[in-house]
């Protein structure tokens, strides 16, 4: 093993996973608490918070930097907690900044603009850190199960932080936002500190000899972009990404004029949805974990399977809205919709599970720079995926002059993506030219390389 550290288990897990838990805290109350206030307390347009989102989706494109930085130094810890640093101090500033726009709206906006611009970047640092460190140090076996603990919990961590922070909230004034995102953004950050206290331990860091050659950023990333599978494997990201986000803007009206559902209705079918993604991320979980390799061929627990299948499912499921969309309300959607969360939820975990075995594919000491140039991917895909899948169906509405067909057209658009995306997952997993040159390489690249010829697959988190 090289001197390497052993996997931690699963209270190691749990307590990466209660970081990310941390990470999702403060995102959810810049993402939705300071867009509802912005919009219905503040009625400024809608347009505003969705370019501070956008920004701090943009500015995630300094993940492979990040993760070059932390590759260099050798060490994880020490760029997660100054990502959740940076992150903190980004919500409690976004909260500021909402606030003075009550009294001075253009320079709120400003500081606004300037805290979202922290917010992605102590995203970049902490979550891309995070990522490489979970992959590092988690036993190959428990990787698809890990996934979904860490995932999971940044699903609590969002509707704890919504339902305590709306009690808090109620009744709402200036003064109680600002406490109340600072006390969220400051406990986030003690709590995620405590909870990496140890894990990586000193024995953890990666030794750099004295006079190591260590290129410039730019050099590493061509060298990551030159590997067939890293560059395989960041378009899925991206077009699978691209896939998925483009339904979360167009789902809900899609249910309301095609289908007459009232906004109640269509909430709780978003919650369908989300039911689903929790069953599919818990599925590849049992499946990549101790009950599957006891009940399961091996076969059904390759995270290639889960990966390629759910892209498929997923792009079924969309074309069911399409037939959806044509029918009318005879259609059973909510069951269409259900699947449509499961196929997502297992595809998403299983391509999470094999990021984190692909990190360590290739050169040596690259790890942080391709799990951040794959986040990257993700964040722009998501970035876009919104804009596009709403702007387009707008046109198609607009060409077609029928809301069904022209929701029906994108969710066509939807499919096709998710059919191209099996497509690559499956050349990711089939590119086994990587596996000699991480061999080549040594050390931990060549122990992951190995990885490859066992069946995988690709993914990514969702938020």
């Amino acid at each position: 093993m090289n001197g390497a550290p052993p996997p931690i288990g699963w209270g190691g897990i749990a307590r990466l996973g209660l970081v990310q838990a941390c990470l999702g805290a403060i995102v959810v109350l810049t993402t939705s608490t300071l867009n509802r206030v912005m919009v219905v307390e503040l009625g400024l347009p809608a347009l505003l918070p969705g370019l501070l989102v956008g920004l701090h989706y943009a500015l995630q494109v300094l993940r492979p930097r990040m993760g070059y930085g932390s590759d260099v130094g050798g060490r994880r810890t020490p760029w997660i907690v100054g990502g959740m640093a940076t992150l903190a101090l980004g919500g409690f500033v976004a909260a500021a900044a909402v606030v003075w726009m009550g009294s001075q709206r253009s320079a709120g906006i400003a500081l606004a603009f300037v805290a979202f611009a922290l917010i992605g970047v102590g995203i970049s640092a902490a979550g891309t850190s995070l990522l490489v460190l979970l992959a590092k140090r988690v036993d190959e076996a428990r990787r698809a199960p890990a996934a979904t603990v860490v995932w999971l919990m940044m699903i609590v961590g969002f509707a704890v932080t919504a339902g305590v922070a709306g009690h808090l909230l109620d009744p709402y004034s200036p003064a109680r936002l600002l406490a109340v995102c600072g006390g969220v953004s400051a406990a986030a950050f003690v709590v995620s500190t405590l909870a990496l206290a140890g894990v990586e331990g000193r024995d953890g860091a990666e030794p750099v000899a004295p006079h190591a050659v260590r290129p410039a950023f730019r050099a590493a990333l061509a060298e990551v972009w030159a590997e067939p599978a890293a560059r395989r494997f960041t378009v899925f990201v991206f077009v699978s990404m691209l896939a998925f986000s483009a339904q979360d803007l167009i789902l809900e009206p899609f249910a309301g004029l095609v289908f007459g559902y009232t906004p109640g209705e269509s909430t709780q079918l978003s919650g369908v949805q989300h039911g689903g993604v929790l069953l599919g991320m818990i599925a590849v979980a049992l499946a990549g974990g101790p009950p599957g390799r006891r009940w399961l061929p091996g076969w059904a627990r390759s995270l290639r399977l889960w990966t390629v299948g759910g892209c498929l499912v997923s792009g079924a499921a969309l074309a069911g809205l399409v037939i959806g969309g044509l029918v009318g309300p005879g259609w059973p959607l909510r069951v269409n919709v259900f699947l449509l969360g499961a196929a997502n939820g297992a595809f998403s975990i299983a391509a999470i599970a094999s990021m984190m075995r692909m990190a360590g594919v290739g050169r040596e000491r690259r790890e942080g720079t391709r799990m951040g140039l794959w986040g990257a991917a993700q964040a722009i895909a998501f970035g876009l995926g919104g804009l596009i899948g709403a702007s387009a169906s707008d046109v198609a509405r607009w060409l077609l002059g029928s809301p069904a067909s022209a929701y029906a057209s994108v969710f066509f658009a939807e499919a096709l993506l998710f059919v191209v995306a099996a497509r690559l997952a499956w050349q990711v997993v089939q590119g086994g030219a990587a596996e000699p040159a991480a061999r080549h390489e040594g050390g931990a690249g060549g122990r992951a390389g190995a990885g490859l010829a066992v069946p995988l697959a690709a993914g990514i988190d969702r938020r």
